[in-house]
């Protein structure tokens, strides 16, 4: 039975503050806990707030109003604390946010009443190693990238898979995905589209200069390793395209699969093939 659930919402949507005040209300008649990220508190008038890397350990579930960008951050926020997400969307149909606000009062009582769905996504650890001292560590629901600066010229990657070496690949960067972040920066690079409950990891070049380096599919057991050579030039590290830093010649970026897992509420009215159909327009002339 869910006593606390948390709530977290995009930054100045217009529609939050409502439907935040709408999910307060209607958990509260049962006598559910709510407790709202800072600045959504202070939005609709709640004196006690909280630290939005405080809520996750205090909570039951976790409300995101927003979209899949959104959910995302929360998912880092989350962890290892195995707390499910619901994903309300305040814009178009998500990959993640799947539950609409019309769908949201039902989905309430489904809460309620304890009758939900949890599906399982992977996550990754991934760390930045700099003469052998590791100097950023990183948890990821979606992609690990390394992409150069505007200017820069060609990245040498040089990528092993478990100490085995996979190729050098020279290229504008290299995107590690997960089979939930397949529809994302791994999709726009000619990536495929992995079932997201499929245990499995992509690597795909961005721009290779060499056309027969494809992107390729390993096992999610694999441990990626990474090392960037260049000179003179900007290249970034980044995690889910939110957070990151910059990286310096020689560094080497290690990419495994994550003990942790996010755990999203199910929409009981779509599925998956759905959500592919509507977003990428399938069947559509």
């Amino acid at each position: 039975m869910l006593k606390k659930i948390g709530v977290y919402a995009k930054k100045d949507h217009p529609d939050a503050e409502q439907i935040a005040h709408d999910i307060c209300a209607r958990l509260q008649r049962d006598t559910i806990e709510v407790l709202l990220e800072d600045s959504l508190a202070e939005q609709i008038g709640q004196v006690n707030g909280y630290g939005e890397d405080e809520i996750p350990a205090l909570v039951d579930l976790i409300i995101v109003l927003g979209g899949d960008g959104t959910l995302i951050s929360v998912a880092r926020l989350v962890g290892h604390r195995d707390v499910p997400i619901l994903g309300i969307n305040l814009g178009r149909l998500g990959f993640l946010t799947e539950v609409t606000q019309a769908e949201l009062p039902e989905m309430l009582d489904r809460l309620v009443a304890g009758e939900y769905e949890i599906t399982e996504r992977m996550m990754l650890d991934a760390a930045i190693r700099r003469n052998g001292e590791v100097v950023g560590e990183y948890t990821v629901l979606n992609d690990v990238v390394i992409n150069k600066g505007a200017l820069a010229r060609i990245i040498d990657m040089t990528t092993s898979i478990d100490g085995r070496h996979l190729s050098t690949y020279k290229a504008d960067g290299l995107i590690i995905s997960t089979p939930t972040g397949s529809t994302g920066y791994n999709l726009a690079a000619g990536g495929p589209i992995i079932y997201p409950e499929i245990n499995s990891l992509v690597i795909s070049p961005i721009c290779p200069h060499t056309l027969t380096n494809r992107p390729i599919v390993v096992w999610s057991k694999s441990v990626i390793e990474i090392e960037v050579k260049f000179e003179n030039d900007v290249v970034f590290f980044t995690a889910d395209g939110q957070v990151g830093r910059k990286l310096l010649p020689g560094d080497v970026v290690e990419v495994r699969r994550s003990a942790a897992r996010t755990k999203l509420v199910s929409s009981p009215s779509k599925d998956y093939f759905e959500i592919l159909r509507t977003k990428l327009s399938w069947g559509e002339r």
